[in-house]
């Protein structure tokens, strides 16, 4: 008889040993409204909370001051930051959990508002396009300024120290943010990336950031501790297009990834309808894990059933949930017993306090 896999198996990710296959997603949610840009006991008792999670994703922290590109983000590049995460790993870990900070820089998903009036930096001079949330409201976006060789060694570097820092702060591992227009992804769409340098032009000119990204962190941390997110169809929104190369960029990054040993990828399945767009990718999970050898995990609106069956279909080895999380602290348990979820309150998703952030119910209440 075959093998029927569940969401409630523990699972090894590398030297880890992950409780079940649930991961929780991360999730900006806006809650460090302090001059520091720390991470408080609020957040830390919102992710302890969901420490039944076999593994916690982090919000994206930013790794610099010009990596901001949303209001009251916790950073990860000042000592104040790390001693305002070791508050939520030491939660987390206490109630038995695993967490990986996400590292992030927006890069021209930002607004003037966020840099002392300056254009955000970016690999080209260009305008995704997006709604940002500033310090007086959402606006629109504006035009990026094209960052120079410095810029991006500096950004190099600041990944670097922010995984650093992460391990610092206590965190289990880190995640690249290379998914949903940001810098990372700017580099590697040709529609975002208008370089001429080493930077641009061929795929293998466009991966480069990533690589040089790795290279540097596997002196300073294990890469065995190091996931990345991609979102490889994303289109028409957040500021990226798939062209005629995307399908062959990501099959050459992820093909190139196999020889890091890294705790995952953190892939996304598409978020609008690909279906009649022959350079995009329909399957994402399915596509890569003919390519991939490691640990796949997947993410995109499923529920309890649609997550086992993309488990038992041999597509994915974990699978990440976001507002399912944000609104249910005990999804693990709520899943287990099939009991009812508790609906989002979508209008705090982003709002200060502790209202639609730590005040879901459990179902033991």
């Amino acid at each position: 008889m075959s093998h029927t896999t569940s969401l409630f198996e523990p699972f090894q990710l590398n030297d880890l040993e992950l409780k079940n296959r649930m991961v929780m997603a991360p999730l900006t949610r806006s809650r460090s409204d302090n001059p520091e840009h720390t991470a408080t006991e609020l957040n830390a008792k919102y992710y302890s909370q969901r420490a039944s999670a076999g593994l916690i994703i982090s919000e994206g922290t930013v790794i610099s001051e010009e990596a901001v590109g949303v209001i009251n983000v916790p950073g990860i590049y000042s000592q104040a930051q790390i001693e305002g995460w070791k508050l939520t790993t030491s939660a987390v870990h206490e109630k038995g959990g695993k967490i990986f900070a996400q590292l992030w820089h927006t890069g021209a998903n930002s607004h003037p508002n966020h840099h002392n009036g300056n254009a955000p930096l970016a690999p080209s001079a260009y305008n995704p396009n997006v709604e940002v949330f500033t310090p007086t409201g959402f606006k629109k976006s504006e035009s990026s300024r094209a960052m120079s060789i410095d810029d991006i060694k500096q950004t190099v570097s600041d990944f670097k120290q922010g995984a650093i820092n992460a391990f610092e702060a206590g965190f289990d591992g880190v995640e690249l943010h290379g998914a949903n227009g940001y810098l990372l992804q700017q580099f590697f769409s040709k529609n975002s990336n208008l370089r001429e340098d080493e930077y641009g032009g061929s795929i293998e000119n466009r991966a480069r950031i990533l690589f040089e990204i790795l290279d540097e962190l596997k002196n300073v941390v294990n890469l065995s501790r190091v996931g990345i997110r991609l979102n490889p169809s994303l289109n028409g929104i957040m500021g990226i297009s798939v062209d005629d190369e995307t399908i062959e960029f990501y099959n050459y990054v992820v093909t190139k990834l196999n020889e890091y040993g890294l705790a995952y990828i953190h892939l996304i399945e598409p978020f609008t309808d690909v279906s009649n767009n022959p350079n995009a990718i329909q399957e994402v999970a399915k596509h890569f894990r003919k390519i991939y050898n490691g640990t796949i995990i997947i993410n995109r609106g499923f529920n309890k059933e649609t997550a086992t069956k993309v488990l038992n279909d041999g597509d994915a080895d974990l699978v990440s949930f976001g507002v399912p999380f944000l609104a249910n602290p005990d999804l693990v348990e709520r899943f287990k017993t099939n009991a009812p979820l508790n609906a989002p309150d979508q209008s705090t998703f982003y709002t200060p306090g502790e209202k639609g952030y730590t005040d879901y119910s459990f179902l033991s209440e």
